[in-house]
């Protein structure tokens, strides 16, 4: 095995300072999603009611990635004081076998005939490896193949206020772009 396909021991990506940070390795991780929600909630003036929605609806999120091997969540609230659901990125990743993640132009294909009519699914190269982006209204969606084909690294964008087709979108490609492998 050449050292290009030794499996990675971690990923580095940039995010920037202002996307809160929740580790969903972490038992306390229910803590930190809570104290975004009441900080963001009190510093905008948003009524109980749509605090507990947005908190369980970030929550449910959050529980539901877990059962699919998600890492990490970032969230961003893209206007002060608003109460609609903040910008996310979830970080997952899908091990398998070495060897046995399909090839990013498989995955892209089977992900097309799955994606619905206004998603635009492509495979890319990113400089962490062959990707498959798929690309909707309100979603981002990356999936890096890890090298040794040991599964997939999946960065889950979700831009509910903003939509993909404007700054936000752009930053948040500009994230993806900086993921970078560590230990290969």
């Amino acid at each position: 095995m050449t050292p290009a396909e030794a499996p990675p021991s971690d990923y580095r990506l940039l995010v920037p300072r202002d996307w809160f940070r929740i580790d969903l390795t972490m038992e306390r991780w229910r803590h930190r999603l809570k104290a975004f929600v009441d900080k963001e909630s009190a510093a905008g003036g948003a009524p109980a009611e749509v605090a507990r929605g947005v908190w369980t609806s970030l929550r449910n999120t959050a529980e539901h990635a877990r059962t699919h091997g998600a890492l990490e969540f970032f969230l961003k609230t893209e206007v002060p004081g608003d109460s609609v659901l903040p910008a996310s990125l979830l970080i997952s990743m899908a091990p398998v076998p070495r060897g046995a993640a399909p090839e990013a132009d498989d995955l892209a294909e089977a992900l097309k005939r799955r994606a619905v009519h206004e998603a635009d699914v492509e495979a890319i190269v990113l400089p962490a490896g062959c990707t498959v982006r798929v690309r909707t209204r309100t979603t981002l969606d990356f999936h890096i193949r890890m090298p040794g084909g040991v599964g997939y690294l999946h960065l889950a964008f979700a831009l509910p206020l903003s939509g993909t087709a404007g700054p936000m979108g752009d930053l948040c490609e500009a994230m993806a772009h900086s993921l970078r492998w560590v230990g290969t």
